[in-house]
């Protein structure tokens, strides 16, 4: 995908969304995956913590998996390592989530490409945060 079609997926991603699933949130606060979240939260979007460790960060029930999220989500941003992903992408086909963010890092051409082929949008490889900053999304 060339750099301008990226952006506008982005920013459609970041304008459609209400709710995040974020794959792999640590409660620990000074964990990257928390601090993004917060950010993210603060902006104004619901946050539902995916991990199998926690009961809750930022103040909402955390889930073991996607596919255990009893509520509507549009986007699943995943900060779990990339030897995940091939695993993690069948879970996400299976929920009615359009979206999928791979983190900064986080890339796997094949969980990608299965994705997009159970129609999923994705980013990959690029911080959700940054992003929002820098699209400049109210």
């Amino acid at each position: 995908m060339d750099i301008q079609n990226e952006k506008q997926l982005m920013r459609k991603i970041l304008t459609e969304t209400k709710t995040i699933a974020v794959v792999g949130l640590s409660d620990n606060t000074d964990r990257t995956s928390y601090q993004i979240a917060q950010a993210m939260q603060n902006a104004g979007y619901r946050i539902i913590p995916v991990n199998p460790t926690v009961n809750q960060v930022l103040g909402e029930k955390a889930y073991p998996t996607v596919l255990d999220i009893e509520e509507d989500f549009e986007l699943v941003n995943v900060f779990r390592k990339s030897i995940y992903l091939e695993d993690l992408a069948v879970e996400i086909a299976q929920t009615k989530a359009p979206y999928v963010w791979m983190q900064q890092g986080v890339t796997s051409e094949k969980a990608c490409e299965y994705l997009q082929k159970h129609g999923k949008s994705v980013i990959m490889d690029r911080c959700i945060k940054v992003a929002h900053a820098v699209l400049k999304i109210n």
